[in-house]
């Protein structure tokens, strides 16, 4: 879970906590080198900005995918960063990869993306004291609500192909709201993968992992070596709740991978294991 336990999680890995100035530049440069791989098969993509019709009103978002023919659509939930160029480049890398892509701006109702400034980081408090307010609207309801307007967006694009299945993928708080995105429109959704996510097994009524019953089709969670360390318990109430409901889900813990290794911008970017998600996000998307 990204708060302030993981921002000291992310000093003792580094071995130093920088200055908000060597920082910024250290997070720029970073951004700049790890650029992310592309098959030597991958499609040609198109991307574009789309504003998408909520009940509670407009959402920024990126919509990509390949410039010919149909595909399996991917609703992307970022962390708590929000939608920016790490995810964008994200997005058209699974959009080479033969999906249609619509990556959201999960704080629209508070803020634009992007929410975040080059060398900002939730890791610094100035940051996380502004981002949590917008963080607070995301209810539940909230999610389910948003997540249904995202689904029947993507169902009227002409690159989406409505024959086969949805997916989604959240990182970080990204994560739950997969699992709740799966739940809220189970006709569609059906596979979702949480990387790094946070707040999945709560003892709220509603935590994420007692809708497990509600999904359809295939799941995986990729668990950062630091969440687990202090949540030792919740990859088991998971793995036990999905297997009760019978439905297939993939947990485990990225040996070495920090809360938040995924995103290339990353501060704790691990490029091995983030390649490693990769090639476990593609073979769950398989399943669509």
């Amino acid at each position: 879970m990204c708060d302030e336990l993981t921002a000291a999680d992310n000093d003792r890995n580094l071995g130093t906590a920088l200055s908000r100035r060597t920082f910024g530049a250290g997070t720029a440069a970073a951004a700049v080198m790890a650029l992310l791989p592309n098959a030597a098969n991958a499609m040609p993509v198109k991307g574009r900005d789309v504003m998408i019709d909520t009940p509670d009103g407009k959402c920024d978002a990126y919509f990509v995918a390949p410039a010919r023919g149909k595909h399996a659509a991917v609703l992307v939930w970022p962390d708590i960063m929000g939608l920016r160029p790490a995810f964008r480049q994200m997005a058209d890398r699974l959009a080479g990869a033969g999906y249609a892509v619509l990556t959201v701006n999960p704080f629209y109702r508070s803020v634009k993306s992007p929410i975040i400034a080059e060398g900002e980081s939730f890791d610094q408090q100035p940051v996380r004291d502004r981002i949590m307010p917008y963080r607070a609207a995301l209810t539940p309801a909230a999610t389910a609500s948003d997540a249904k307007a995202f689904v029947a967006w993507i169902d009227t694009q002409r690159e989406t192909d409505k024959k086969r299945g949805i997916g989604s993928t959240g990182y970080c708080m990204g994560g739950p709201m997969v699992v709740r995105t799966a739940a809220a429109v189970p006709e569609r959704v059906r596979a979702g993968g949480s990387f790094h996510g946070g707040g999945l097994v709560t003892k709220d009524s509603d935590s994420p992992h007692l809708l497990a019953p509600q999904l359809k089709g295939h799941y995986l969670f990729a668990v950062a070596e630091n969440d687990d360390a202090r949540a030792p318990a919740d990859k088991d109430t998971l793995r036990a709740a999905f297997a009760a409901a019978g439905v297939p889900a993939e947990i485990e813990v990225y040996a070495g991978a920090q809360h938040g290794w995924c995103p290339p911008d990353s501060r704790v970017y691990n490029e091995a294991q983030a390649e490693k998600a990769w090639g476990r996000l593609l073979a769950l998307l398989k399943t669509l």
